[in-house]
């Protein structure tokens, strides 16, 4: 959903852009201006002396113009952060050998790896995340390592047991994983 309507939203500003930043080019090139353009000719400034003094005697216009100017900015640093950060996979593309595939949901999967790679030897706790395209999924797994384990082996466990049981799962060619191992702190007891 908020792929569709960062498409539409960049769909309609980039039109809007390009008939305006156009239009300013063309008149200002020597084409006859439109009839809806609010200038003459290339001559024509964008804003006149009058206009641009109007309201400078006016206690409430600069403070309006910043205050519009600051919610402009924000607003469009909270979209492409939106844009930018990384968002659940929704489902998965799984190949089913008909040729049409079947959609798994992302969150079952996700599921499903964090169980497994919670029950595997020497883990606490695990999280799993996918990313990417549904037909290339990503996961991002997090373990919490008990203090005794080994990080080569627990490593080498997940990849070998819990990836490679998703990946199979999914019928997916690939899953590329990042793996982030953290350990418990292990507190030693005073012996009286």
């Amino acid at each position: 959903m908020l792929r569709i309507v960062n498409r539409v939203l960049l769909g309609v500003a980039g039109l809007v852009l390009f008939v305006v930043g156009g239009s300013v080019l063309a008149v200002g090139l020597g084409a006859p201006s439109p009839s809806w353009w609010i200038h003459d000719d290339q001559h024509d400034v964008l804003l006149s002396d009058a206009e641009r003094t109007r309201w400078r005697d006016d206690g409430w216009w600069w403070p309006t113009v910043l205050a519009v100017l600051a919610v402009l900015v924000l607003l469009a640093l909270w979209w492409l952060t939106a844009v930018l950060r990384r968002h659940r996979l929704a489902e998965v593309l799984v190949d089913t050998g008909d040729g049409e595939g079947a959609l798994l949901r992302g969150r079952a999967l996700e599921g499903v790896l964090a169980s497994e790679a919670g029950e595997l030897e020497g883990v606490q706790r695990a999280h799993a995340h996918l990313t990417g395209r549904r037909s290339a999924p990503e996961a991002r797994v997090r373990l919490l390592l008990e203090p005794h384990v080994d990080l080569g082996t627990a490593l080498t466990d997940l990849t070998s047991q819990a990836l490679t049981h998703a990946r199979d799962s999914a019928g997916l060619a690939s899953l590329p994983a990042e793996v982030r191992l953290r350990g418990v702190k292990h507190r030693a007891e005073r012996v009286s």
